[in-house]
């Protein structure tokens, strides 16, 4: 027997090629931008993509087809559909505008077999639909995400936990359903031991029990948040005792009863808990967090019934803080003492206030003082969404210059004020767009005179790395949004309202945009055919039009009145083609 040469043996073992190494390390590639660049090196590259992808997110339900998914990506774990578009949060699209979710599940049921997490955000659910799907999945079903959806009852959600009894996640968060009975909680009380998320935050259960969610914390050990709707705080002191890994909390109701504000004082509350957010909360019931305050990594204040100098108080006592929700009634106030004192703060979220509350004291209002104060003290920021009543040009230049990790900014000008310190604010755009080099998402929503056309296409000239953007009243004129458009090289989807540029002018732009994938506008020159709107066509490119409309509203004092709602336009790139369920208020805009 010879020895075989050394250096032929290693040349016979280093005979592998990039395409075997790739097949080994694909699997370990998550980032889908990166896949994407991967899968259009070569087909074999792409038959790898296909065979090991196993999430997809798709920003549009109507930019493909079922069928086309499951055969590009047979072996997909996890998927994510959006329907309606984002302004359906907002009351500004139609109800029956679409989103179905039937023949997406329907293609789960018969071809994606591996899959084992849905998610399903602003779309209709059928209880059909939530049948079907059980039955298919069975026990493989470990998370089912029904986000901000409508359509469904409590029977597609017993289906679900009577078929899906290993299920891990269940979220309904703001989804409209019919009620019919509570037993689809406690079949999960009864048969499910693998619960770790159970979200069903600012919904309308009224015929579930208490001793179901304690059941629930008592069978699931591996139960880590849970988010509920309005359940008086006592009737759940059974779950919090049984819930002893439980981190995350949020919902809940405290009533005060004149005379005993010590009602709630005895209130424990699991000990690892450290992202909390109790609804209604008043001034005597916030000493109930005191205790283990400074482990709260995160604390949603938008329902709690706290004013200015609560905020205050709770926030000093809150140093490792990394995510705070609020309304504005934290006030200039509030946000310098979380400039001060919370150093590790990565996201906050100031929401408007209910003006009829009484909650927004003298105190209770955000300016440039506010943003100035954070910019400085909370100096590892990523995201940061604020409605302002005031702003200054010298507020977003501080922006730029101290949160250098900001990936996501939203700014909203309020219209309480008539008069806003300074104005225009392209001065300080340009310095936040410069300043903040990591920017992916930009929200800069104004009144008429907040940003000219130089403005406009600083926001243009400056945004390199965006991706979605939403633009509200900005500009004077075309020659503005043609400038923006020279810019924002990857800019794939954006939104614009109450702007005052032509059909023509919004055309060319999209035109000019080159990584474009999603226009969203309503209140623009619109014309009554939306005939300078087919100058954008082009193959796979879906434009439709709602009309101008009046939607009936409901205000605060309980009066409906007609409201006029200006037209919109939706345009967006779609393998699938035109749809086919549009309802008799959407128009569909074909090349002449």
């Amino acid at each position: 027997m010879t020895m075989e040469d050394p250096d032929i043996k290693k040349c016979r073992l280093t005979t592998v090629t990039v395409d075997d190494v790739i097949e080994q390390v694909m699997p370990y590639i998550t980032d889908p931008k990166d896949r994407d660049s991967a899968s259009l090196v070569c087909r074999r590259w792409f038959e790898i993509d296909s065979e090991t992808r196993e999430h997809v997110t798709m920003a549009l339900c109507y930019t493909s087809t079922p069928d086309r998914l499951s055969r590009r990506f047979p072996n997909l774990r996890s998927l994510k559909l959006k329907g309606k578009p984002r302004a359906a949060m907002f009351n500004l699209i139609p109800e029956n505008w679409g989103g179905f979710v039937t023949p997406w599940v329907n293609e789960i049921a018969g071809s994606l077999r591996r899959l084992k997490s849905v998610h399903f955000r602003r779309m209709i659910v059928s209880d059909l639909d939530l049948d079907v799907l059980a039955k298919a999945r069975l026990d493989e079903l470990e998370a089912l995400k029904l986000d901000k959806c409508s359509g469904f009852s409590t029977d597609g959600l017993f289906s679900i936990v009577k078929h899906c009894r290993k299920i891990k996640t269940l979220l309904m968060e703001e989804s409209s359903f019919v009620e019919k009975d509570g037993k689809w909680l406690h079949e999960l009380a009864l048969h499910n031991t693998s619960l770790e998320i159970l979200n069903f935050y600012m919904t309308e259960f009224a015929k579930i029990n208490a001793k179901d969610l304690e059941s629930i914390a008592r069978n699931c050990r591996s139960l880590v948040s849970v988010k509920v709707g309005d359940f008086e705080m006592l009737e759940l002191v059974g779950f919090f005792k049984a819930a002893a890994n439980l981190e995350e909390f949020c919902g809940g109701s405290f009533n005060e009863e004149i005379g005993r504000p010590e009602k709630y004082m005895n209130l424990t509350f699991p000990r690892k808990l450290s992202c909390l957010g109790l609804s209604y909360m008043g001034r005597n019931e916030m000493p109930v967090l005191f205790p283990f305050a400074a482990q709260i990594r995160r604390l949603d204040l938008i329902y709690a019934l706290l004013a200015t100098e609560d905020h205050c108080t709770l926030i000093q006592k809150c140093p490792n803080l990394e995510v705070l929700e609020a309304r504005n009634v934290i006030g200039d106030r509030g946000l310098e003492v979380l400039g001060q004192c919370c150093k590790k703060l990565k996201r906050l979220r100031i929401e408007r206030g209910e003006d009829d509350q009484g909650m927004e004291d003298e105190e209770g209002l955000v300016s440039q003082r506010g943003l100035v104060a954070v910019a400085q003290g909370c100096q590892e920021l990523e995201y940061l969404a604020v409605y302002v009543s005031d702003i200054t040009n010298e507020s977003l230049e501080s922006i730029g210059t101290y949160l250098k990790n900001l990936c996501d900014f939203r700014l909203v000008l309020l219209d309480q004020e008539e008069r806003i310190t300074d104005l225009p604010l392209d001065n300080g755009v340009r310095s936040l767009l410069i300043g903040c080099k990591k920017l992916r998402r930009f929200a800069f929503y104004l009144r008429q005179g907040g940003l000219t056309d130089v403005g406009l296409s600083y926001i243009g000239q400056y945004s390199p790395n965006v991706r979605w953007m939403l633009l509200g009243y900005v500009g004077e004129s075309d020659e503005g949004l043609m400038e923006f458009s020279r810019g924002c090289p990857k800019l794939q989807k954006l939104e614009m309202r109450g702007c005052c540029f032509s059909e023509r002018a919004i055309a060319a732009a999209v035109l000019k945009l080159p990584s474009l994938r999603y226009l969203w506008v309503q209140g623009y020159r619109a014309s009554t055919t939306g005939r300078d709107l087919r100058l954008m066509s082009r193959p796979y490119w879906n434009i439709e039009l709602i009309p101008a409309r009046k939607v009936p509203e409901e205000n605060q004092l309980g009066e409906v009145r007609e409201m006029e709602h200006p037209a919109h336009i939706l345009a967006y790139y779609s393998l699938a083609g035109e749809r086919t369920d549009c309802p008799p208020t959407v128009k569909v805009l074909r090349e002449a």
